[in-house]
């Protein structure tokens, strides 16, 4: 079972506890956006074999949306953080370079 820490609450909450959001660090496209641009943004999604950025609400916690960063084969996660953050923190993406030699961000 997929288990995540919740970083505002500080809850190790499980799956059961938690609703995906779909990917992380999406960038959002305004009204004077072109219907392209728009298009992407509402249907294009990464969907990797490997490690993932997603968005999680703990719906049955305190229900604030957390980031966080996982292996989609093997649910290892590699750590969570808040919403707010446009990017992943440098803790975590050297957690994630140091599990997985020759991993790169942009793929």
């Amino acid at each position: 079972m997929l288990t995540l820490h919740c970083p505002y609450c500080g809850v190790d909450a499980e799956e059961t506890e938690l609703t995906g959001g779909g990917e992380a660090h999406l960038k959002r496209f305004g009204p004077e956006s072109s219907d392209d641009d728009f298009e992407g943004y509402l249907f294009l999604r990464k969907n990797p074999r490997g490690v993932h950025f997603e968005r999680w609400r703990h719906s049955y916690g305190c229900g604030k949306w957390f980031h966080a960063a996982r292996c989609t084969m093997t649910l290892e996660v590699f750590g969570t953080y808040p919403a707010q953050t446009t990017e992943p923190p440098k803790a975590i993406l050297d957690a994630i370079a140091k599990r997985r030699p020759g991993w790169n961000a942009a793929t």
